[in-house]
């Protein structure tokens, strides 16, 4: 059914007893675990109970509701009945991506701020600018902001370049110094915040005077960067 229903999974490993499953969990590293209560002459619960740590989600399916409160002791992600429904699945796949999606941005915040404190902020990045390349301090970036296949780079010297790269390349670049994509427009340098202003849905302040709108889809992991400031 995950071929015909859920496309976007691909299937690492199909295992029939706790052993089996125990090797192939080490292996592959899934993020999803799908599990049937009767793994051979054993439970999937003794499986859960012999890892060190569950870094993947838990879809447990059988045909015995039974189980259903054991499986949320060991806090199944959900839990599907045989027969199983194909919404129901498409379901709880979708559940899972939106958790695991959320877990990598977490990863990503937490990897931010330890570089934050660890990356040299005086070291230069090479901006090709018309007919030059402009050698310009990272920690003299204020802002980026996109427009098309180009970016605007605003200096603390209220200089701005222009530079023929997508703001995707500079997100990539930058990010391990302190900036931060709040918008798909714009990349914002977190040392150059002023204010968070709450008004108007939400927008940031920075230091040269501008205002950035914060999206709908960053809002909450940008939230959730700026508390940690």
């Amino acid at each position: 059914m995950i071929p015909g229903y859920c496309p976007q999974v691909e299937v690492t490993a199909v295992c029939s007893s706790v052993a089996e499953a125990r090797q192939a969990l080490s292996n592959t590293q899934p993020d999803i675990l799908f599990l049937d209560i009767r793994l051979g002459d054993d439970t999937s619960f003794s499986l859960l109970e012999s890892l060190p740590e569950i870094l993947f989600e838990v879809i447990f399916v059988t045909a015995y509701d039974s189980y259903a409160i054991q499986a949320i002791r060991f806090s199944a992600l959900d839990y599907l009945l045989k027969p199983i429904d194909p919404k129901e699945l498409v379901n709880a796949v979708d559940k899972a991506i939106e958790v695991i999606l959320r877990k990598q941005e977490n990863n990503r915040m937490r990897n931010l701020l330890r570089n934050a404190h660890s990356q040299d902020k005086h070291k230069k990045i090479a901006l090709s600018v018309a007919d030059k390349i402009e050698f310009v301090e990272i920690d003299s970036i204020v802002r980026c902001e996109a427009e098309s296949n180009y970016t605007t780079f605003y200096l603390k010297s209220g200089e701005r370049l222009i530079v023929s790269k997508t703001l995707k390349e500079f997100d990539e670049l930058l990010t391990p110094y302190n900036f931060l994509r709040v918008h798909q427009s714009h990349l914002i340098n977190l040392d150059e915040i002023k204010s968070f202003i709450k008004s108007d849905g939400g927008y940031i302040r920075m230091k040269d005077g501008s205002s950035i709108s914060i999206s709908r889809q960053r809002r909450n992991y940008v939230m959730e960067i700026l508390k940690q400031l």
